[in-house]
């Protein structure tokens, strides 16, 4: 069993924190269709603390093609952000 890098753990104790839900539920599939805490207001939040915690600033495109925590990694790789998957 592989174990998550350091910004795979931050990535997740993020959205756990934000979204107040449990550490083990949080997969590349968890999204605001199956996440009742993942509405408009913690979208925003989230946005501003990767950015914050992961030192990057999305576009508005990128906010708006989020739809999971996947493309969520996704974004933050493309601004070189390294996250092993889990």
């Amino acid at each position: 069993m592989s174990h998550p890098n350091e910004n795979a753990q931050k990535l997740s104790g993020i959205l756990s924190r934000v979204l107040s839900i449990a550490l083990e539920t949080i997969t590349d599939a968890t999204a605001p269709e199956n996440t009742a805490t993942w509405d408009s207001y913690n979208a925003l939040m989230l946005v501003s603390e990767l950015e914050t915690a992961f030192a990057v600033s999305f576009t508005m495109e990128e906010v708006i093609a989020v739809k999971n925590v996947g493309d969520i990694k996704a974004a933050l790789r493309r601004h070189g952000v390294t996250i092993d998957d889990v």
